[in-house]
């Protein structure tokens, strides 16, 4: 066999293995939708639940209709069959059923964006790599998931210009859903706070923006750290509660004083009748008041 002929089998042999790798790399999932519309939002709830060899993957979420191509407000409040597309830089999710006054529900098949792995490669994010942590092991169900939640290359720039400098995948995913973005990065640490992810997204979860720093400061609790504002806002310690509290005379009081007496519910009455009772105005006193009753 000579030299040019084996290069050609060679050659051939390689494009095969390349033409099958791009094959499976670039296979669709399928599974199947439900769906609810949302008149008081103007919305549409979507529920996806996604068909693999490892079981099934469930995600939510509302959506404006402007956000599924071929799908308006008025087929989702009607009768009849539809198709609809969600595209995203992840993927995209093709969907057809039917919907009957309200309620909808069908089949989809997702296809990944190769290109969207590649881009994000660069990046440092390796999506076809194993992370073990909250996101799927096969690499396609990952582009599921970064599609439902909306992963962007953008998101990721965003956060990298932030400073971050260890961020992964599972951190991709976790500022795409909790809304974790440069802008409130930067505004965090114009407050005095310098979080990492875990922290970013408590922040978001619980409603501690630079908002509630400023409104905490008001109250008498500026400089506080950031579990101490995550207590208040956990146990609804808010301006009023604490005015309220200075009036009946208890002064002087910290983050956790306020967050017991939220606990124990104890509130302008109760301290008015412990007053009258005669129980030392001390919220050690008035909470052994609330546990034991006139007893105390």
């Amino acid at each position: 066999m000579s030299k040019i002929l084996k290069s050609l089998m060679i050659a051939l042999a390689l494009l095969s293995l390349c033409g099958a790798s791009t094959a499976q790399s670039q296979q669709t999932l399928t599974g199947t939708w439900t769906a609810s519309v949302n008149d008081t939002s103007n919305k549409i709830q979507l529920n996806l639940a996604l068909r693999s060899e490892r079981g099934n993957h469930q995600s939510g979420q509302s959506f404006e209709y402007s956000e599924l191509q071929g799908l308006s407000s008025e087929q989702a409040h009607g009768s009849g069959a539809v198709k609809f597309s969600l595209v995203r830089e992840a993927g995209r999710i093709d969907c057809e059923g039917s919907f009957q006054n309200g309620k909808g529900s069908g089949t989809f098949i997702f296809t990944g964006n190769q290109t969207f792995i590649a881009n994000m490669k660069t990046r440092g994010f390796d999506f076809e790599k194993h992370t073990g942590i909250n996101h799927p092991e096969d690499p396609e169900e990952r582009l599921f998931v970064a599609t439902t939640v909306n992963v962007t290359t953008a998101l990721a720039d965003d956060l990298l210009a932030s400073g971050f400098s260890s961020l992964n995948v599972d951190d991709l995913f976790k500022a795409a859903i909790f809304n974790v973005d440069g802008q409130f990065i930067r505004e965090m640490k114009a407050s005095g706070f310098s979080l990492g992810m875990e922290d970013l997204v408590k922040a978001r979860i619980f409603k501690v923006d630079p908002s509630f720093v400023a409104k905490a400061a008001e109250m008498g609790f500026a400089n506080e750290s950031f579990d101490s504002l995550v207590k208040m806002q956990i146990f609804k310690v808010t301006p009023e509660f604490v005015a309220e509290m200075k009036t009946e005379g208890l002064n002087n009081l910290s983050v956790e004083d306020v967050v017991k007496l939220r606990i124990f519910k104890i509130d302008r009455d109760f301290v008015r009748q412990s007053k009258a009772d005669g129980v030392p105005l001390e919220v050690e006193r008035l909470v052994q008041r609330r546990i034991h009753g006139d007893r105390e």
